[in-house]
């Protein structure tokens, strides 16, 4: 889900970034080897609209909403922008439209690069745009006796919950769950 909630222990969340830190040598390789071919104004233009579109509106949302939740439509555009299919489609029609080019190889740069690097994944509606801890997360890390993750650091510690109220669920003799308490959420 994001560097402070894999929802996977923390030796498959690495190996997970591993795979993507490997794609990210081979392109960062590929990059090297024809940097005189690529035409850095498109390369640019390529690298950066991806976050101006799908994550550079949303972190603008998360920090002025000071831990509020914030639209849907913002995790849509970070997660259509940071899809693997998307800029596949987007390389494609590059290619049809303009010419096959080594400018296009900043695409998977970008998106290897994300996650190898940064651990940045598709984001859930469930949690908040910028990664906060989710003390069911590391409820779950105490069962299974592993260690927590760092804090992140950001400049207020948002409340732990994304867009998805929790289910109200029955109890096991059909009575009504009493409802969550949220801490800074008010009824």
């Amino acid at each position: 889900m994001d560097q402070a909630n894999p929802f996977e222990t923390p030796r498959t969340y690495s190996l997970h970034r591993a795979e993507y830190l490997v794609a990210f040598a081979v392109t960062t390789g590929l990059i090297v080897a024809h940097l005189g071919d690529i035409r850095w104004l498109p390369a640019v233009g390529l690298f950066l609209y991806i976050d101006l579109i799908g994550y550079i509106p949303g972190a603008v949302a998360f920090k002025k909403a000071g831990g509020r939740p914030i639209a849907k439509g913002y995790y849509v555009a970070y997660n259509v922008m940071h899809s693997l299919i998307t800029q596949g489609a987007v390389a494609a029609l590059w290619c049809w439209l303009v010419k096959p080019e080594w400018a296009l190889l900043v695409l998977p740069f970008h998106l290897f690069g994300d996650r190898g690097l940064f651990g940045n994944f598709m984001k859930s509606f469930a949690l908040p745009f910028e990664p906060v801890r989710q003390t069911g997360y590391l409820r779950l890390l105490d069962d299974l006796g592993l260690a927590h993750p760092k804090p992140l650091g950001h400049t207020f510690d948002p409340v732990p919950v994304g867009h998805v109220r929790p289910v109200h669920r029955p109890s096991v003799r059909g009575e009504a769950a009493p409802e969550p308490v949220l801490p800074g959420v008010s009824r």
